[in-house]
């Protein structure tokens, strides 16, 4: 079983990332199994709080599902044309300490889901310098970003655009099998 861990940017309940991480969850190829996790409860990080109280038990559950995860995909908004504070805040502090030893050599693959008219090109741009820091594999073979989302998915955040869901289960599958290329 290849197992890839889904990370969405967004704290909106019908969130449009969201729903297209349910979606790529849903369109998994069978072997492929999506962990979706959940950045709502990572506090902003506070180095003394941190020094005080250690890893937070959502950081903590969020390590756990990456140590145990093949790849990793990030689903991001894009807000003012780049990464979602709330999105970075939950990275920077998965790689906190042992934390970062979990990043480095993963391979990791972006897509995102924007009501705007070019996706979400600058926030997937913008990722790729803290990817590379973290010693990531970034998956460079396939790019999803959905346009005018507003139109593509319901009010409870459902993608149900045929077409963007064959296109997303094209990528999950593609990324899916480079995985499965690098297990021994």
């Amino acid at each position: 079983m290849t197992t890839i861990l889904g990370l969405s940017g967004s704290l909106r309940r019908a969130s449009f990332n969201t729903g297209l991480l349910r979606a790529a969850h849903e369109k998994a190829p069978e072997g492929v199994q999506i962990v979706i996790g959940d950045i709502s409860g990572v506090p902003l990080y506070n180095g003394d709080e941190e020094a005080a109280h250690g890893t937070p038990p959502a950081v903590a559950t969020l390590n756990r599902q990456l140590a145990q995860a093949d790849g990793l995909l990030l689903v991001t908004p894009e807000y003012n044309n780049g990464i979602p504070g709330v999105f970075k805040n939950a990275i920077d502090w998965m790689s906190r300490g042992e934390g970062l030893a979990l990043f480095a050599g993963k391979p990791v693959a972006v897509i995102g889901a924007s009501p705007g008219g070019f996706g979400t090109t600058q926030a997937q741009t913008h990722w790729w310098p803290v990817l590379r820091t973290l010693k990531t594999l970034p998956w460079w073979e396939g790019r999803l970003m959905v346009s005018r989302a507003r139109g593509l998915f319901d009010a409870d955040g459902t993608l149900t655009d045929d077409k963007t869901r064959e296109q997303l289960a094209e990528f999950v599958a593609g990324f899916a099998a480079s995985l499965r290329k690098d297990k021994p």
